[in-house]
């Protein structure tokens, strides 16, 4: 294994902001909409927070995606915060209402990824020289465009997962929610086996349909900068 410190130091810097960002809001979205539509639970937790303390595992987090970056040369990592608690009993319509709170952490991310996009423009702009700033706005673009698609996916426990239950008619959400308990060993086994199924027929589709999105909402903003 030949692994370039300097090199895995450098990415580890520009990308740890965005992350940090990315999760933090993506789960105090949840949090928030679950509040909004009738659980407290999340929010007396304090987990509408911005404080990223507040939503990092220590070990999905942090020990996970580190080593993981680090043993595989910065091509791959894997992470998790920790789960948004959620009383679906509590929620004013349970079933349509879990689908909108699942929904709430992609959403936070794609907002975040236009925010990073229209910096980097700024960047681009304003500071031409500073290399380091582009840098760390196309990660913040790259890292929510891929927490959106990858939580998209249509399994639980990934938010797709909870949107698509909310979806089913009741016939077909009980037998699909009950693969909940082998989600997270399915997602990883299609993650890490090498078939590409998850990055090439989902993920890398649904990143460029946002990029492309993003681009056309940004435009007008380069137009006047221009």
């Amino acid at each position: 294994m030949n692994i370039d410190m300097a090199e895995l130091i450098r990415d580890l810097t520009i990308y740890i902001i965005p992350i940090i960002f990315a999760v933090t809001l993506h789960e105090a979205a949840h949090a928030y909409a679950a509040r909004y539509f009738g659980d407290n639970t999340a929010h007396s937790m304090g987990r509408t927070s911005l404080n990223p303390m507040v939503h990092i595992d220590p070990i999905g987090t942090v020990v996970m995606p580190l080593a993981m970056f680090i043993f595989t040369n910065g091509n791959f990592f894997f992470g998790y915060a920790k789960p948004v608690p959620v009383i679906t009993s509590r929620l004013r319509n349970p079933k349509a209402d879990m689908a909108m709170v699942a929904l709430a952490g992609p959403m936070a991310n794609a907002v975040m990824a236009l925010g990073w996009a229209v910096f980097a423009l700024l960047a681009a702009t304003f500071l031409p020289t500073q290399e380091f700033f582009s840098l760390v706005a196309r990660a913040g673009v790259l890292s929510n465009l891929l927490m959106f698609a990858f939580n998209l996916f249509p399994l639980l426990p990934l938010d797709g997962g909870r949107i698509l239950a909310g979806i089913l008619p009741d016939s077909l959400a009980r037998p699909f929610s009950a693969i909940e308990q082998y989600g997270t060993f399915i997602i990883l086994f299609l993650v890490i086996s090498g078939s590409g199924l998850i990055g090439q027929y989902w993920i890398s589709p649904i990143m460029n349909i946002m990029a492309k999105i993003i681009s056309a909402l940004v435009f007008p903003l380069a137009r006047i900068l221009a």
